[in-house]
């Protein structure tokens, strides 16, 4: 999606990975598009060593608060695996939504909710994968490793939201999950083409060329 993205973008293009972690996806596609800028966000001062070290621009702020980033000055947010670890998933959807143009591209993915095994899981009572009760250990569900999950999606669930923060043009995919035990990785990479009960939402949207009814605040660049 972010290649396909970038194919319609002069360069050069800002693309901000919000929460990039170790910075390794961003870098991948930063080599393939050297023509466009490249920069990371995340909390963790050792990750965002290792994704400096992968030559990326790189800030240290948190998720979710004000981003230090100007508005209307970003052509692409990339939100990867992120939404579902924030408490505030409102304010950090206003905060992409401000630092994007007019027209600007985010790309968000989350686990899906209503995956094809969830809608198993929960016909015998048993708690959906990617679901926490709690953030210390795993109860009622596949699994044993915590994933810190605050909110869950489905489909519509996420486009609604996203439709209500200015966001609107979507294009939804599916996406595997590496857990799947092997012997139903086939039927899991069948689902993706069935977004809507797919392991992971992939989603494309654009900023309304339109501003919401507040007023953005501008941040240092």
């Amino acid at each position: 999606m972010l290649a396909e993205a970038l194919t319609a973008m002069a360069p050069p293009a800002v693309i901000l990975d919000v929460g990039c972690g170790d910075g390794y996806a961003t870098s991948v596609a930063a080599t393939r598009n050297r023509g466009h800028l490249f920069a990371g966000l995340d909390w963790s001062a050792s990750s965002l060593a290792k994704a400096a070290d992968r030559g990326l621009a790189v800030l240290r702020a948190g998720i979710d608060a004000s981003l230090p980033i100007r508005s209307g000055s970003v052509d692409v947010v990339v939100m990867s695996e992120v939404i579902e670890h924030l408490v505030d998933t409102d304010f950090a959807v206003e905060e992409a939504h401000r630092v994007l143009r007019p027209g600007g591209t985010l790309l968000l993915s989350t686990p899906n909710l209503a995956a094809w095994y969830n809608r198993g899981l929960l016909a015998f009572g048993i708690q959906p994968v990617f679901s926490e009760v709690s953030l210390r250990s795993v109860f009622g569900r596949p699994g044993s490793r915590v994933a810190g999950h605050l909110h869950m999606f489905t489909r519509r669930a996420l486009v609604e939201f996203l439709a209500a923060y200015g966001f609107d043009s979507f294009r939804v995919a599916g996406a595997r999950y590496h857990d799947v035990p092997a012997v139903l990785r086939p039927l899991d990479r069948l689902f993706c083409h069935w977004p809507s009960a797919a392991s992971i939402l992939l989603v494309q949207a654009r900023k309304h060329h339109q501003t919401l009814g507040h007023a953005p605040t501008d941040h240092a660049p």
